[in-house]
C-alpha cells in the first residue's frame, strides 16, 4: 500500500475541480492545513489524511453520472421477435433478461424467470415460437444520461436493469453489474 503524498492530494482534488478551501470545508479542517499539507511544509496526522480522503471521494462519487456508468448499445428485442430468440440472445449475453423495445421506446421486458414459469403450462416448442409480447413483463425503469449515479443504486433494488433515455429514445442501459464496478475505480 502505498501513503499519499502532497502531490497526490494536489492532483486529486485538481482533478475534481475542488479549491483548497472546498476540500477543507468538506474535510472539517482549516483551508491553510490543506495548503501546507499540499506545500509539503506539514507532516499531517493519519486521522486528517483520512478525512481529506473521504471528503475526495465523496466528492468523485458525487460526480460521476448515468452516461459515465451506462454501457451502449443496449441488446434488446423487438416486440415481434419469438421468445427463442430472446433466450438465445440472452445465453450470448449472459443476460437473465432483456428489454422489449419498439421504435426506441421501452414498452416491455422479458426474463429468464417468466419464460420458465411458462414452460410449466406450456410445452418448450410452443413457447419457443411464441412472440416476445406475449410473454412480456414490465418495462424497465428510466433516468436521463445527466441524472446522478446516485439515484440508480435504489432502482437496481426493485428492478433488473434501469435504461437510460435521451429525447424519447432509449441510448443506454445501467445493470447492477456496472454499479458495482464503480468499486473498482
Amino acid at each position: 500500500m502505498q501513503l499519499p503524498t502532497p502531490e497526490t492530494i494536489k492532483k486529486k482534488r485538481t482533478e475534481l475541480l475542488m479549491t483548497q478551501n472546498e476540500l477543507a470545508k468538506r474535510a472539517g479542517v482549516s483551508q491553510p492545513l490543506i495548503a501546507r499539507i499540499e506545500a509539503g511544509d506539514v507532516d499531517p496526522r493519519l486521522s486528517t489524511l483520512r478525512k481529506i480522503f473521504d471528503a475526495l471521494e465523496e466528492v468523485e462519487n458525487e460526480n460521476i453520472l448515468v452516461k459515465d456508468v451506462m454501457h451502449y448499445p443496449v441488446i434488446h428485442i423487438s416486440p415481434e421477435d419469438t421468445v427463442d430468440r430472446a433466450v438465445h440472445l440472452m445465453e450470448e449475453y449472459g443476460f437473465s433478461q432483456i428489454p422489449i423495445i419498439s421504435n426506441g421506446v421501452p414498452i416491455g421486458s422479458i426474463s429468464e424467470d417468466m419464460i420458465v414459469k411458462s414452460m410449466a403450462d406450456k410445452k418448450s416448442s410452443a413457447i419457443s415460437k411464441m412472440k416476445s409480447i406475449d410473454l412480456m413483463e414490465g418495462s424497465f425503469p428510466t433516468v436521463s444520461p445527466d441524472n446522478d449515479i446516485s439515484i440508480v443504486s435504489p432502482i437496481l433494488e426493485r428492478s433488473h436493469a434501469v435504461l437510460v433515455m435521451e429525447k424519447g429514445t432509449v441510448v443506454g442501459v445501467i445493470t447492477k453489474h456496472d454499479v458495482m464496478k464503480l468499486l473498482h475505480s
